[in-house]
């Protein structure tokens, strides 16, 4: 009886953790922009800036382990679509002032708004989920790991 009582309260906690744990994904938005193409086998900072800027999802191991990591990103209100841990596009931005809008979904929505200054000179942006909210930066440099990174798709 005992036995029996035991194995009902693990399957009900490993439901829980499973439910709890993909309860945080969040649902993808589809991109109203035209992603470059990457026709060079390897991204070269120098083929990018001039309006060719690199945006990537650095995620930490913590979000990436509770499935956290994914943002959807807008940018004037214009979806850009869901980046994934590790994951990057590549899009066309003339220079001017731009506003990003993240979200990433930790229990809540996790929201940010950054205005980013687009010049000839901006190459690479990285936009992070944090403990509050996103955390946006020009880094103009690509990620340490970043053969470990992938072109994102555009999911509809």
């Amino acid at each position: 009886m005992k036995h029996k009582l035991l194995q009902t309260i693990k399957q009900t906690l490993l439901f829980s953790s499973f439910i709890l744990i993909s309860s945080c994904g969040l649902k993808s938005i589809p991109s109203e922009y035209t992603f470059v193409k990457t026709n060079f086998e390897k991204v070269d900072l120098d083929k990018l800036g001039n309006g060719k800027v690199l945006v990537y999802n650095g995620a930490d191991i913590m979000h990436k382990i509770d499935n956290t990591s994914r943002l959807n990103i807008w940018i004037d209100d214009k979806p850009l679509g869901q980046l994934r841990a590790s994951e990057y596009v590549i899009i066309d931005l003339k220079n001017g002032k731009y506003k990003f809008k993240a979200l990433h979904l930790d229990m809540v929505n996790m929201r940010s708004t950054d205005e980013v200054e687009i010049t000839e000179i901006t190459k690479v942006i990285k936009i992070k989920p944090n403990l509050t909210s996103n955390k946006l930066t020009v880094t103009n440099e690509l990620p340490k790991n970043f053969e470990k990174f992938k072109y994102a798709e555009n999911r509809k």
